[in-house]
């Protein structure tokens, strides 16, 4: 006997499966499992605005069989999807669960609450238990503003800090999962803009792009709801938006002078302006050039005379790579946000920046790696530095960056470098430099902080001082 009560495996089990969702999406079978449905289970799924209704039931599989066809769907997203023949629907909250009367996603929502309550006796460590409770509470209440039609505003930076993280790296599925678990998406899309651009905490619409479709073969090429058990997880771009805060842009009327353009665009240093009747009406852009040839034809010119009207214009979610031949020949497009808005703007200067921002902590780390090499190399034979590793390697050029750490922390070794640093302070930065690695390797959107660069940059120029051994 342990002395273990009914209770205390429940509280146990709250907590393995707090955990799991944390990471994930719930899906209907975690609903089947903690028995807030039973396999039989009736669902309604009705569209008031055309007098049509679609019935479910829940298998013992957790799936959703779709009625009288019989067709099965693990995503509730799918399955109101292929029943009512449309584009995208929030499924969890199109499903209706007959006998409860209320929405699958109130079911879902329930189960959240009761893996948070049950929390507090687990055994995970109090700090992620903290953390789970605290982005629970957070999301329900962003929640209820958002079917207030009050949506909170957040920047990606401070959503991010919600988990504790600091860039969209490898936590990204588990704040998506926990968004989509309490029914919240970001709009626009906090994959796709900078860490500063401020989004809204919205449900997804209840319709999206509602067609049907003529032929039922159409249907199998129908993507699966963005909200729904992360089908769509995998997004691993560099967008337009990703260079743009989605601010806005600086631009001047059609019928302003060119003494105003000409001004803003001093004192900003900007090579264009947008020329806008409005947010969505874009009439072109005045540019050095433009400026320069209307005024050599008209003394008296105006942006009106100024305007060049072709000009391109690409949604902020539009993939990076394929919008560079475009940018290459016209030199700036204008960005278009989630509300068809002109609202930023990207240039060559701000690609070259980007990338620039990318390739210098490769050639920091390529320059590390190899001036480390070289150092062990010269110093040390391949026996000696066989000793340290766990395969074979014929010469120094085969060392890894754990080969560096593993050799570098033996005190003999150290001693034969005859360095005059302190070798515990090395190892703890070159362990920080490691970790800076792996976040690089990783090709995560965001450029790596500042700071990290520059402890790369002193790294190497410190390493050029001693790399001559003794």
């Amino acid at each position: 006997m342990t002395g273990e009560t009914t209770e205390d495996r429940g509280n146990e089990a709250g907590g393995r499966s707090m955990y799991l969702l944390g990471g994930r999406r719930v899906t209907v079978s975690d609903l089947l499992d903690a028995g807030l449905i039973t396999s039989g289970t009736k669902l309604r799924f009705k569209r008031n605005r055309i007098g049509v209704t679609y019935d479910a039931t829940v298998t013992d599989r957790g799936r959703i069989r779709l009625e009288p066809d019989g067709e099965e769907f693990r995503s509730p997203s799918r399955a109101a999807m292929v029943a009512a023949g449309m584009r995208a629907v929030d499924g969890w909250r199109a499903w209706l669960v007959v006998d409860q009367d209320r929405l699958l996603d109130a079911v879902r929502q329930e189960l959240l609450d009761q893996t948070i309550s049950r929390a507090a006796a687990t055994a995970h460590p109090p700090s992620e238990d903290t953390i789970r409770r605290r982005v629970h509470e957070r999301l329900r209440q962003a929640r209820n503003r958002a079917e207030e039609h009050a949506p909170e505003r957040i920047s990606v930076r401070e959503l991010l800090a919600l988990w504790g993280a600091t860039e969209r790296g490898d936590q990204v599925s588990q704040i998506e999962a926990d968004l989509a678990n309490h029914g919240l998406m970001t709009s626009p899309s906090f994959r796709a803009v900078t860490l500063d651009t401020v989004v809204s905490l919205t449900t997804p619409p209840d319709e999206v792009e509602s067609a049907a479709l003529s032929a039922r073969s159409d249907l199998d090429d129908l993507p699966v709801a963005e909200d729904d058990e992360g089908g769509t997880d995998l997004d691993v771009r560099l967008t337009v938006g990703n260079l743009s805060p989605l601010t806005g842009v600086a631009s001047v009327a059609p019928n302003s002078t060119l003494e105003e353009a000409i001004t803003k665009m001093l004192l900003n240093d900007y090579s264009q302006l947008a020329v806008l009747s409005g947010p969505r009406n874009l009439r072109g852009a005045v540019t050095w050039r433009s400026i320069a040839q209307a005024m050599h034809q008209k003394p008296s010119a105006g942006v009106g005379d100024a305007i060049e009207p072709h000009v391109e214009v690409v949604a902020y979610d539009r993939d990076l790579f394929e919008v560079l031949p475009t940018l290459q020949r016209r030199e700036f497009v204008f960005v278009l946000d989630e509300s068809k808005s002109i609202k930023g703007i990207v240039t060559t200067a701000d690609v070259a920046q980007r990338y620039g921002e990318m390739a210098t902590p490769f050639f920091q780390l390529g320059e590390l790696d190899r001036t480390l090499r070289w150092i062990l190399g010269r110093a040390f034979d391949v026996e000696t530095l066989q000793r340290f590793c766990s395969r074979t390697i014929k010469n120094a050029d085969q060392l890894s960056f754990g080969d560096y750490q593993h050799i570098l922390e033996n005190r003999e070794v150290w001693e034969q470098l005859g360095w005059p640093l302190d070798r515990p302070t090395f190892i703890a930065r070159l362990e920080e430099i490691r970790l800076i690695r792996n976040n690089v390797m990783h090709f995560h959107p965001d450029p790596i902080p500042g700071d990290a660069v520059d402890k790369l940059r002193r790294f190497n120029h410190m390493l050029h001082r001693y790399r001559d051994p003794a």
